[in-house]
């Protein structure tokens, strides 16, 4: 059984729809014991990092997320759940859950053909073999939206990658750990590979410390 995160930062329902759709059985709360007690979590958010910390400090999952992470639990962000897995955001220089040390930063162009939000259909480059990117091929594409990125201070974090002038992380992970700056529940029958994979995977072959 998956946890879906609930701290009042959008596309729950989106992410539900897609795991009813893979027959995945899911679960929405803001409940940290329902954290724990879960297999796997995934943490999506759409939204603001600071009004986001706000809420999940308010509502004990800052410490729920850190404690499922320490025992184990394979958990995956999405989007804003990516960003603020890392120590800080500079998206109202915020101080995040830091699963992962390292900064989101805004895209800062020179092309000004380029508009901010990265918003749209884009691919992936697999820098990093894993098992919930197993399924990915060069040919697939995934939709983004956001005007942050994440940039772990490990290289060895960073799973796969994308374009768009900046070269940025598209996914990242460390042990039980992997997230996506894409949403999978809204990238067609790639994004659903991806969160089937999840869905089975165990979080032990992850990358380590």
């Amino acid at each position: 059984m998956i946890a879906i995160v609930d701290y009042g930062a959008g596309n729950l329902t989106s992410v539900k729809r897609a795991l009813d759709y893979l027959e995945i059985e899911s679960f929405i709360t803001a409940d940290p014991g329902e954290l724990l007690s879960a297999e796997r979590i995934i943490f999506p958010g759409v939204g603001h990092a600071a009004s986001a910390m706000r809420i999940l400090n308010q509502r004990g999952l800052h410490t729920a997320l850190k404690e499922a992470f320490n025992s184990g639990i394979p958990i995956m962000g999405i989007c804003l759940g990516t960003q603020i897995i890392l120590s800080h955001s500079d998206e109202g220089g915020t101080g995040c859950v830091g699963l992962i040390e390292g900064n989101c930063p805004k895209f800062c162009l020179k092309d000004k053909r380029l508009k901010i939000p990265h918003m749209g259909w884009d691919s992936i480059k697999v820098v990093k073999e894993h098992p919930v990117l197993k399924s990915v091929k060069p040919e697939d594409e995934f939709y983004f939206v956001h005007s942050y990125y994440p940039q772990p201070s490990d290289r060895e974090s960073v799973l796969a990658e994308c374009e768009y002038e900046t070269v940025f992380p598209a996914v990242i992970g460390r042990s039980s750990l992997v997230a996506t700056q894409f949403h999978p529940e809204k990238s067609g029958p790639a994004g659903l590979r991806i969160l089937e994979a999840f869905s089975t995977w165990d979080g032990l072959d992850g990358l380590t410390c």
